[in-house]
């Protein structure tokens, strides 16, 4: 039996990084067992489907190493509904399912009970198919469905506390769970792996796998995936949408290595691990089915580490669509919800050649790519924009900028040694120690009170840049 597996996501917002550790085990438990894994796209919500957020899960796939020729598809649930309608004729004629005219107030006014489930009233009623009937699964009355779950062990349900569920609405289109259902059959599918919250799903699920005559899968239902209060990640409170971990510059390989351990970790302490070692030692049985933090600090921590770990040159090409874009428009960030946005200088006044003087220096500073801009900004505008609060810090010692501007004036060699000595001694002339010798001087050049070592930005931006920044903010502008 060749084992497949599918990813099945709706196409209706951003791909929630929940979605993309579910589609990496999936796609990683395939490659193990040398099988199929198939994407499945669920567009019959055909009110909040749009076709550019199907595209967006096909790029965030690809970015996280899911080639678009390693998988079968995309497949198109909208495509099954011939095979949806005949499952459900199928259980209609063997007596395992029933039309019900019955609405929620009819239920509640039966039973006075608004968080009943349905009661089965119109199970012998014998209603033909009509207009506003739904048509519904008839449930076992005794007996127990055992799921055989390679995370969760067995979990049994009692049928006689599974309400008659709905499995085709009154216009005659169906439910998720049963086109879920025969999708998976139709498609073969041998393995389902997927979130913790579809496991009260699957016992009906189950039912009706088995009423339409086939063997259900192997089910596997990885841990639900909370914040730092232990909620389930949600779309309005948290950032879930891997675009957005994309745009603000995380690695790929750092977020799906982040991303794998969410409920399972490879052999011995270590949690940095190249991939292929994950895709060796990766186990469906050996996931933790307790809830797996999202811990964005971690993440970080995780990216830079992996950006340090880059060569120059790798990490100097990563930073390109930071620094010179392509970028989306204002107007297209704001209806994405996401992109990069756009550094504070002109495209024209990039040079690739001086930043690669600091690159090495970016390299060891930053945790996502998007801080680059803010290290090296100062070196692409004519004046940078100052930080006032950084100013009236700094500014308290500023009387050393006349002395710092005649030292550098008359300075034979501008390099890195020279300048920093220069400074040194103006401040021991001022009774300053060179921590707040070089503040005013940092400020005035780059605008800000921390960033990348001053003295090789000063070489790297040059005597004249340097200067006139230095007597724009000097008390005696001489």
């Amino acid at each position: 039996m060749t084992v497949r597996v599918r990813f099945a996501p709706s196409p209706t917002g951003m791909f929630h990084v929940g979605g993309a550790r579910s589609a990496l085990q999936n796609a990683v438990f395939a490659k193990q067992q040398g099988g199929v894994f198939v994407l499945r796209i669920e567009d019959t919500d055909a009110a909040r489907n749009r076709p550019e957020w199907t595209e967006g899960i096909l790029s965030a796939l690809e970015w996280i190493g899911i080639a678009r020729d390693t998988y079968e598809g995309p497949l198109f649930q909208s495509a099954y509904h011939a095979e949806h309608t005949k499952a459900a004729q199928q259980l209609v004629d063997a007596g395992r399912a029933y039309y019900c005219d019955c609405t929620r107030d009819d239920v509640q006014a039966r039973t006075d009970n608004k968080y009943s489930g349905y009661d089965g009233f119109c199970r012998d009623r014998g209603l033909p198919p009509g207009e506003g009937r739904a048509l519904r699964f008839r449930t076992p009355d005794e007996g127990v469905t055992k799921v055989v779950d390679l995370i969760r062990g067995e979990p049994t349900f009692e049928n006689k506390l599974i309400e008659d569920f709905v499995i085709a609405r009154g216009d005659g289109s169906p439910v998720f769970l049963l086109a879920n259902v025969v999708d998976d059959m139709t498609m073969g599918i041998t393995h389902v792996i997927r979130a913790e919250e579809h496991l009260p799903n699957t016992p009906k699920q189950q039912l009706l796998w088995e009423a339409l005559g086939h063997t259900p899968p192997v089910w596997a239902h990885v841990p639900v995936v909370v914040n730092e209060k232990r909620q389930k990640l949600s779309k309005r409170r948290d950032k879930v949408a891997l675009e957005m971990y994309r745009d603000e510059g995380y690695l790929a390989a750092a977020m799906r290595n982040y991303l794998m351990l969410l409920g399972w970790a490879p052999s011995g302490d270590r949690e940095i691990v190249p991939w292929s070692v994950i895709e060796d030692e990766f186990r469906l049985e050996e996931v933790n089915p307790s809830p797996a933090f999202f811990d964005e600090k971690k993440l970080r921590a995780f990216n830079g580490e992996y950006i340090r770990a880059l060569s120059v040159e790798e990490f100097t090409q990563a930073c390109a669509p930071w620094l010179t874009g392509p970028f989306p428009t204002e107007e297209e960030r704001a209806e994405r919800g996401y992109g990069v946005t756009p550094p504070p200088w002109d495209a024209d006044r990039y040079d690739p050649a001086v930043f690669a003087q600091v690159a090495e220096l970016v390299q060891t500073r930053i945790a996502v790519l998007s801080e680059v801009p803010s290290y090296v900004d100062f070196l692409f505008v004519d004046e940078p924009v100052i930080d006032e609060a950084s100013w009236a810090k700094a500014s308290k010692d500023a009387g050393i900028l006349p002395d710092v501007i005649a030292a550098l004036r008359g300075l034979p060699s501008w390099d890195t040694e020279s300048l920093k000595n220069t400074v040194v001694a103006v401040g021991e002339a001022h009774g300053l120690k060179l921590g707040k010798a070089q503040a005013p001087v940092r400020v005035a050049v780059t605008g800000r009170s921390v960033g990348l070592p001053l003295f090789e930005s000063l070489e790297v931006l040059g005597r004249e840049r340097t200067l006139q920044r230095l007597v724009r903010l000097s008390p005696d502008a001489a």
